[in-house]
């Protein structure tokens, strides 16, 4: 039997499954879900907060509404016997799927003949890249901490290959001061069989070149349209926006850099935001009494947007009534071949941020 559709009627639901299960389950949310699905998390954040806040949650279930990626990390960072739950599995991420782990390992054996190549991969990455990253001495980072980790990466060997967003790799190294040229954008067709290794060789920076769909939509002619519109605003931006992008922005950030950058503005402030729009519009409805805030331009995420209210009801469906087959299985697990290196990618990451 389906269950009923009415919103309301999923939403009730929803609160009366959590009362239920108690502290038995406990559901996390990125700030990029919509507020039909936030309104009912325990903890909401950006991928660094919520990654750093799984190892603390001794409820025996997991809830996580966001992307494979997230939930595929919190898997990682589980305690035994914790169970990790996707609510819509099919809810995935562009950028990821852009750095296949196969190509990752054969690009990073041939960058590797000649001198010490450290991968640093983005969160949003699959488990299996940062199990390759892992077995070559790398680490995660995310668009909060990137510019700490790359540092910490620079240190660790001769050259970093940052993984797979070309634009927060790119606006990282501006933050640190790496030239331009000692930076190589790489070329992977044919399974990086036309790389320039002579470039390869001589960058002290390598780029794969991964975008996000959703920041790669902003460009220039928005924030210049924008500050016509609105004299005296400040455009802040998400560092996998372009490099141009961010030049052209008053500052750049993090999820969370964004929050507080709107938390920190005075009454009366006009802010232009670019980042994805379920959090632009939620910061638009929570600051409408005293800021204007307006999107760069209205852009979701699909595969965010994937997870629905139906979506966590079945999944808290499932931890109230196991077994039951009117309830999909959406339980993430990690290979415990890949589990170990990408577990200790992602405990550098952490142990750095202590």
């Amino acid at each position: 039997m389906l269950p009923n559709l009415d919103p309301a009627v999923i939403a009730a639901r929803i609160e009366e499954l959590r009362r239920q299960l108690g502290s038995r389950v406990t559901i996390l949310g990125h700030h990029y879900q919509d507020d039909s699905v936030i309104k009912h998390v325990d903890i909401r954040g950006d991928s660094l907060e919520l990654a750093r806040k799984v190892e603390d949650i001794e409820s025996e279930n997991i809830v996580f509404c966001g992307v494979y990626f997230m939930a595929e990390s919190a898997a990682l960072l589980a305690r035994p016997g914790q169970k990790v739950y996707l609510p819509e599995m099919s809810a995935n991420c562009v950028m990821a799927q852009m750095a296949p782990a196969d190509y990752v390992e054969t690009v990073l054996e041939k960058c590797n003949r000649h001198r010490k190549v450290i991968p640093l991969t983005y969160v949003n990455s699959s488990v299996a890249v940062k199990g390759v990253a892992g077995k070559f001495g790398g680490a995660v980072c995310t668009s909060a901490n990137a510019e700490k980790m790359m540092r910490w990466a620079l240190g660790q060997g001769d050259a970093v290959l940052f993984l797979p967003d070309k634009n927060l790799g790119w606006n990282t190294a501006d933050l640190l001061g790496i030239p331009e040229s000692e930076r190589h954008l790489l070329t992977i067709r044919k399974n990086g069989a036309e790389m320039d290794m002579d470039a390869v060789n001589n960058a002290r920076l390598l780029l794969w070149p991964g975008c996000c769909a959703i920041h790669a939509r902003f460009n220039v002619r928005q924030v210049e349209s924008r500050r016509k519109e609105n004299p005296g605003c400040r455009v802040v931006v998400h560092p996998e926006s372009s490099p141009a992008v961010v030049a052209k922005a008053d500052a750049a950030g993090s999820t969370s850099y964004i929050i507080k950058y709107v938390e920190a503005a005075k009454k009366g402030d006009t802010i232009v935001i670019g980042t994805e729009i379920n959090l632009v519009e939620r910061l638009m409805e929570q600051y409408k009494d005293t800021l204007k805030i307006v999107p760069l331009l209205e852009s979701e995420c699909s595969h965010m947007d994937r997870t629905k209210p139906l979506n966590l009801q079945m999944a808290l469906e499932s931890i109230a009534d196991p077994g039951n087959p009117a309830w999909p299985s959406c339980i993430v697990t990690v290979d415990p071949v890949v589990a170990a290196n990408a577990k200790l990618c992602l405990d550098r990451m952490l142990k750095e941020m202590q």
